[in-house]
């Protein structure tokens, strides 16, 4: 076991967080067939322990730029209130807001909930916003780009569906940096999402065990990045969502380094793709044997395609361990950043396959 340690953050409690080795100790994020022994000697991965191993070094390495992921003994009690309901086309959709790191500050989202859902019968997908000022008003189909209203398409499909607001979008003000203890605007989601998770879960008409996630774009990566701590969330798909690093603008990543993303990408690795102690590659292996779909457009402008056919290829390695690799796969449609009806067709055939009953 690796030395651990107690960390406190401020309005969040007390943390655990384990040492991590040395950023350096992984320079090819791509090869995945070894691990560090607790001697910190190189040993292959040959079994899904030896993986396990090296996956607890992934998310070590992803909290040194994300900062720590919040452990408080006692989280915040959610206290959930519905605030306004409208039914129309089946499914009911009720703004709601909740409690997350803060019992002063609550969260608004909206909710869809199919109109015949019996108690723990229903699959919950959790559905994450793009960078679009009205935030969860698009995937709640109430303004925004049609093509981006998956809340309220997979709610008509049977889900129930959640939509929240990123800290600073839509009704969620929030001032970057941090003022509560965060390091990273995208830890701060990665958490609210997991409190997201854990409102679906309470809900007396979802299934507990089959909750799903997606996003388009910045919520492609939140899906992925909330998917790597959370593994409650059993299938996700994330769209027009990430490619390595090095080929993220040919390895330019200053727009992953606002205060809203993860600004210790600049300040503690100089924007460089091959100091960044974490790529992608590693994320979507530390997703297995769990159903991913990586939705990318072969002309999207903002996440090389050939990024994200290195990072499936590397993690397939991993899934193969799990005798689990068609549950990796991958759509390269011909359009641009977007998500069009026949793309969105594969995703939402995917949910079915493996949150519905069969």
């Amino acid at each position: 076991m690796h030395r651990s340690t107690w960390i406190g953050l401020a309005g969040l409690g007390s943390l655990f967080f384990c040492a991590a080795p040395p950023a350096c100790a992984f320079s090819d994020h791509t090869d995945l067939s070894w691990f560090l022994d607790k001697n910190g000697v190189r040993r292959p991965v040959q079994s899904v322990e030896d993986w396990q191993r090296r996956r607890g070094h992934v998310l070590q390495q992803m909290q040194r730029v994300m900062g720590p992921l919040p452990k408080p003994k006692q989280p915040v009690a959610l206290q959930m209130r519905i605030l306004e309901t409208v039914k129309e086309d089946g499914v009911s959709r009720s703004k709601i807001s909740y409690h997350t790191d803060s019992p002063q500050r609550r969260i608004r989202a909206w909710l869809f909930r199919p109109a015949d859902a019996q108690p723990k019968t229903r699959p919950a997908i959790l559905c994450l916003h793009q960078t679009t000022r009205i935030g969860k008003d698009e995937p709640a189909g109430l303004g925004g780009k049609p093509n981006l209203h998956y809340a309220l398409h997979l709610a008509r499909r049977g889900y129930v569906t959640l939509a929240p607001d990123y800290p600073s979008f839509g009704e969620y003000p929030y001032t970057f940096p941090a003022s509560d203890g965060y390091i990273s605007g995208t830890m701060k989601a990665v958490y609210e999402n997991m409190r997201a998770v854990d409102l679906l879960q309470s809900l007396e008409f979802v299934d507990p065990e089959r909750i799903g996630c997606i996003g388009h774009s910045l919520g492609g990566h939140n899906t992925m990045f909330t998917a790597a701590f959370d593994s409650r969330i059993r299938v996700l798909v994330s769209n027009c969502g990430f490619t390595r690093f090095h080929k993220y603008y040919g390895g330019r990543l200053k727009g992953w380094t606002s205060p809203r993303y993860m600004p210790r990408i600049r300040t503690e690795y100089g924007n460089d793709p091959d100091r960044v102690p974490f790529d992608f590659p590693e994320i979507v292996a530390v997703f297995a044997p769990r159903p991913f779909l990586a939705s990318a457009p072969v002309g999207d402008g903002n996440f090389e395609v050939s990024g994200v056919r290195d990072s499936l290829l590397s993690a397939r390695t991993v899934y193969d361990l799990y005798q689990a690799g068609d549950h990796l796969r991958a759509n390269y449609p011909d359009c641009g950043h977007d998500f069009p009806e026949d793309v969105r067709a594969v995703a939402y055939r995917f949910f079915d396959k493996h949150l519905k009953p069969r």
